[in-house]
């Protein structure tokens, strides 16, 4: 938890120059939660390792999917994206 909210942690290998590291996450999300890339989007923190992330779509759906995801996943498994 950060600051008593609930976090994510995601790890990609894109380097943090350029905005790439920022894009690896939210394709990351996107495809892990099931929505188009151009719904997930950086809403705070793009310089920062804490970042707070909007995805569009049913909040009833997109719970269901992060709960799910983060359920079957230990709390320090290493998921890296290829991008």
């Amino acid at each position: 938890m950060a600051n008593g909210r609930s976090v994510v942690k995601v790890r990609v290998r894109a380097i943090a120059e350029g905005g790439e590291a920022n894009r690896a996450v939210t394709e990351l999300l996107a495809k892990r939660l099931g929505v188009p890339k151009r719904d997930v989007r950086v809403l705070s923190g793009t310089t920062s390792r804490v970042k707070q992330i909007a995805v569009d779509g049913d909040p009833t759906k997109l719970g269901a999917m992060l709960r799910s995801i983060t359920a079957a996943m230990p709390a320090d498994t290493d998921d890296r994206s290829d991008t």
